[in-house]
């Protein structure tokens, strides 16, 4: 017999997905998180980074955090181009400031994330779940018009 794949909201899975359901409940609210993660997987970004699904690599570190459910939820979430190709392989960070989440890290960019290691990226999932400042990241500077 095969086992069924429930994902963290408890619905069956469709098969070769990690958490898509079978059944859409539109009833069913979508799951809180307190930081969302938008990972630059188009072309450009994709061809210098060492891991080829950068995404999953990191859903997988904020498993390994206890930080995929929960009050501090990491979600990461793929993007294609962001338009700042110049600066590698770019994450943007969105805090949900209507529940927990940190507003100076709110809309933040951080660049050349394409170097980061497991080390790294432990360290900036820590300390988005702790609310700190974001000052041992290069981050890009936006200008508002």
């Amino acid at each position: 017999m095969i086992d069924k794949k429930i994902n963290i909201m408890g619905s069956e899975v469709v098969d070769g997905y990690e958490c898509k359901p079978k059944q859409l409940d539109p009833n069913k609210p979508i799951m809180h998180y307190k930081t969302l993660l938008y990972v630059c997987e188009d072309a450009r970004c994709k061809g210098i980074s060492k891991s080829k699904d950068k995404a999953k690599k990191l859903r997988q570190i904020v498993k390994d955090l206890d930080l995929e459910s929960g009050e501090y939820r990491i979600k990461i979430s793929r993007s294609l181009c962001q338009g700042a190709c110049r600066y590698k392989q770019v994450v943007q960070i969105n805090e949900n400031t209507k529940a927990n989440g940190y507003e100076p890290n709110n809309g933040v960019w951080l660049k050349q994330t394409h170097t980061y290691d497991t080390k790294k990226w432990k360290e900036l999932f820590l300390a988005l779940k702790n609310n700190k400042k974001l000052d041992n990241f290069d981050k890009i500077e936006m200008k508002v018009f």
